[in-house]
């Protein structure tokens, strides 16, 4: 199965993505999405998050051109053409590295400047001669080459006119570092004693090189926190790519086995997967028989059985045996690499929230460097003197970057999509979970929904004294020889209570009643009521009294008769699923209202209604009915999901606020779907609806903190209570809060997963 792009592109249009690294706040990003949307016909949305700009393109802007757009904004730039950048993690190691690197350094000279700084401040006369240089000699490295990606990138963003982040941090790191010379060297007047290492440090004098050395530290060590913290929410989509083959081995025609590079596979070949090898790709079983284990794509803890016309997936483990499968997909049409590119779209996408946050963000740094100029102006006239008015503006810069707030959001979508994929459920798009927070109403189908969509036996009447394993084997001898659905469900009970089927002879198929034939030596025959009342062949009439109740109950039933005379009812229906009726109770206790709505008729519509605790049925109704049912809902006020999975639920699911498409679903399910839950679990449905739920939880705590952290701050720093030190180490906390609290969305643990939230 082929998961199809999320989006539907105009005829005319490219989609181009772009790898974009440089970027360090909402305000990059929202800086990249201006330069590229200037270019004619061209909408681009920037995650700063995940560092990828996602771009609709007309044919003639090729990607070169948008590349050199993003590179003259300030920012490097590559087109994404095979793995998402989530999925190579070269580039992200090497900028970690960096990172790293510089703040070691600054950290083993911060600490001693530190300390120098402080005890120069509470004592004066410990000022040793040539005690400027020694501060400046430890300062200079720090201000100098560990935070010099801080300022390459604002100057960059100067000659383009714009404002960032890396703005406000260069701009109080260079002048602290420049009003700190001037004091050292130009400056004489001995500033009186500090009285105490905290007064020090809340009431430093005119110098400042602890104060920009500490902030490049504070910044650097959020920095790498960041990208270290990226790399684990990435995890998930890694690991997903992680499942995928190296190596296949492939059958050539005269029988022979050769290895080849997984790219060299080819459709329609035939290759071999042996007990404990990865399914190389989607496929079909044509030799062999195997337990699979999809637990790593699906988290669907049984194993299951695989066999000649099974249908398996790339990914997937051969546990118990040898298959030799022909491959339906290779590349990027398998299932996988649809799931992977499903993820890594929603990934690059944007929730409102998080266009709410970029909106603020680009505003917000002009506006903090007026509020920094008036705070220095003010305590300049204010008559506070040169020294208290530079280390009030200074506190204003540092303690205002929005960080956080451009963290807030992407980090949380990002770690809740990754999370959502290990546990089945893929997100199409960041307005899904949005879509999710006011659904009050979850309407179901019923055909491969709610029931298994293969016809099973449920129900075995015998007459009184007759041994019930041994009808049950003579029926599934007669019917093995019939192509029947119900005729194969009858086989299959009885292939799983009988270890081998007595043989048949004489069969006789009759169309449209039964068949007859002889087992293990003994005359049977099997089929519809009518059948039997025109063989003249007389019914018990209990067993006539169980027949009526199955098909009120909507169930296909037969009789079974052996040697003249009637022994059993056999009733075959599309069972419910196993989970179906905890699903439902949980969404009830969520406060979810549930429908079933089917185009089935109303006596089988309600037995499966009944049985998994939906209270509300419509049934037989059209494609275009469930239609017409979403939108009457909709009408009346209600939010409403539409949970379903055959070609005939596409235009619900398409209609519907939230579309969730389960299990093996057609492609059309799924490309109208906002959300595919690929495990056959129905316990998926509710932990869709609460992961969606928690990360909203999630952005909404984050935008609150970062909203509130400098809504709060700067007026603390205009006021001039606080430091420009204690101001940076605010700052990387507020960053590292919003991070740290998004990354407890990897502990979300669904039922269907068997864990506990």
């Amino acid at each position: 199965m082929t998961v199809p792009n999320s989006t539907l592109l105009p005829p005319a249009s490219q989609r181009v993505r772009l790898a974009v690294t440089g970027m360090s706040c909402a305000s990059c990003s929202a800086r990249v999405e201006r330069a590229l949307n200037r270019l004619d016909g061209v909408t681009a949305a920037v995650n700063v998050a995940t560092g990828v700009a996602t771009v609709d393109a007309p044919p003639e802007v090729d990607a070169q051109r948008l590349c050199d757009t993003v590179i003259a904004a300030g920012f490097g730039a590559t087109e994404i053409t095979g793995a998402t950048p989530l999925l190579d993690t070269e580039p992200e190691d090497r900028a970690a590295g960096d990172l790293f690197r510089r703040l070691l350094v600054a950290l083993l000279l911060f600490f001693p400047l530190a300390d120098l700084s402080i005890i120069f401040a509470v004592e004066p006369s410990t000022r040793i001669t040539g005690w400027q240089w020694i501060l400046l000699g430890l300062a200079l490295p720090i201000v100098g080459w560990s935070a010099a990606p801080l300022h390459r990138r604002a100057l960059a963003g100067l000659r383009t006119g714009a404002t960032s982040m890396d703005t406000l941090v260069s701009l109080g790191i260079t002048s602290a570092t420049l009003w700190s010379i001037v004091t050292l060297f130009f400056r004489d007047r001995e500033p009186e004693p500090a009285h105490g290492v905290w007064n020090a440090i809340l009431h430093a004098d005119s110098i400042y090189l602890e104060v920009a050395g500490g902030v490049t530290v504070f910044v650097l060590a959020g920095r790498y926190f960041e990208a270290k913290a990226k790399r684990r929410a990435g995890g998930a989509l890694r690991a997903l790519a992680a499942l995928g083959a190296k190596d296949v081995t492939v059958l050539t025609r005269d029988g022979g086995e050769i290895t080849v590079p997984i790219e060299e596979l080819t459709e329609g070949a035939r290759f071999l997967a042996r007990p404990g090898e990865t399914i190389a790709t989607d496929g079909l079983v044509v030799a062999g028989h195997s337990s699979v284990d999809a637990s790593a794509m699906t988290g669907e803890s049984t194993p299951v059985e695989a066999g000649p016309g099974s249908a398996v997936t790339g990914g997937t483990v051969s546990l118990t045996g040898r298959l030799v499968v022909e491959a339906a997909a290779v590349g990027s049409a398998t299932r996988l690499a649809g799931m992977i590119r499903l993820v890594a779209e929603a990934q690059a996408g944007k929730a409102a929230l998080q266009r709410l946050a970029d909106r603020i963000s680009g505003v917000f740094v002009p506006v903090v460097l007026a509020l920094a100029a008036a705070t220095f102006t003010g305590w300049l006239v204010g008559g506070a003197g040169l020294d208290a008015a530079i280390g009030a503006g200074l506190a204003v810069l540092v303690i205002a970057c929005p960080c956080a707030l451009g963290l807030a959001t992407p980090t949380a979508l990002m770690v809740a999509s990754g999370r959502g994929a290990q546990l089945g459920v893929f997100i199409k798009g960041h307005d899904a979970l949005e879509a999710s927070r006011t659904v009050d109403t979850v309407v179901f189908d019923k055909t491969g929904t709610l029931t298994e969509g293969a016809m099973t036996v449920v129900a075995v009447h015998t007459v009184d004294g007759a041994d019930r394993a041994e009808i049950i084997g003579l029926a599934a001898g007669l019917e093995a020889a019939s192509e029947h659905a119900v005729a194969a469900a009858i086989t299959a009970h009885g292939r799983a209570e009988n270890e081998k089927l007595p043989e048949v002879t004489d069969f006789v198929a009759l169309p449209g009643l039964g068949a007859r034939g002889r087992v293990a030596g003994r005359a049977t025959l099997i089929g519809r009521a009518a059948l039997f009342t025109d063989a003249g062949i007389a019914i018990p009439s209990g067993l006539a009294r169980q027949l009526e109740r199955e098909q009120r109950f909507g169930r296909t039933a037969v009789y079974f008769a052996v040697d003249g005379g009637v022994v059993a009812v056999l009733a075959v229906a599309d069972a419910a699923r196993p989970s179906a009726a905890d699903a439902i109770a949980r969404l009830h206790r969520l406060g979810l209202r549930t429908l079933l709505v089917t185009g089935d008729n109303a006596f089988a519509a309600q037995a499966i209604a009944d049985e998994v605790g939906i209270a509300e049925v419509i049934a037989e109704v059209l494609p275009e009915g469930k239609v017409e049912v979403v939108r009457s809902l909709r009408a009346q006020g209600h939010r409403v999901a539409m949970v379903g999975d055959g070609i005939n639920d596409g235009p619900a699911l398409a209609t519907a606020d939230l579309g969730l498409a389960v299990g093996r679903g057609t492609d059309v399910a799924i490309g109208a779907a906002d959300m595919i839950l690929v495990r056959e679990d129905l316990a998926v449905v509710p932990d869709a609806i609460e992961l969606a739920h928690a990360t909203l939880r999630t952005i909404r705590g984050n935008m609150l903190w970062a909203f509130g952290y400098n809504v709060a701050a700067i007026p603390v720093a205009m006021a001039g209570l606080l430091n420009p030190l204690l101001a940076g180490g605010a700052m990387a906390f507020s960053s590292l809060f919003v991070v740290w609290n998004s990354l407890r969305l990897k502990n979300f643990r669904g039922q269907a997963s068997g864990g506990a939230r």
